[in-house]
């Protein structure tokens, strides 16, 4: 069974940073591809930042291309979200996924697993 847990979210200013963990149960980050979405109210969920199962194959959305960065930690077998110069538009709920094909893709719904998310919110 895959079971995936968030955490990290808060408050934090314009301008700061966060980092977000998911940790990862009955799946090795090494071998399937993890990834990054959010979901802002109103609006439906969207890709962030993914990494496949070659530690340099990987992606962002172009709005936050430059100030985050996706990570794994293979002996935790945990990836990690690296959020710098956050911006009030980036305020949502972050959610890790996972899928069996090792290749990122955008879209959600190609994704097979999902944590239950973690909140951000970027305000002065």
């Amino acid at each position: 069974q895959v079971h995936l847990v968030e955490s990290g979210g808060g408050l934090v200013q314009p301008g700061g940073s966060l980092r977000l963990s998911c940790a990862v149960f009955g799946r090795t980050v090494t071998e399937y591809a993890m990834g990054w979405f959010r979901q802002a109210p109103g609006t439906d969920r969207a890709f962030v930042a993914g990494l496949g199962w070659n530690v340099d194959s990987t992606q962002y959305d172009d709005s936050v291309k430059g100030r985050f960065s996706i990570t794994r930690d293979i002996g935790k077998n945990t990836v990690y979200l690296q959020m710098r110069n956050l911006k009030p538009e980036d305020t949502a709920i972050y959610f890790c996924a996972t899928r069996a094909n090792g290749v990122v893709t955008m879209a959600p719904s190609t994704w097979d697993y999902w944590g239950q998310g973690t909140h951000v919110t970027v305000s002065s």
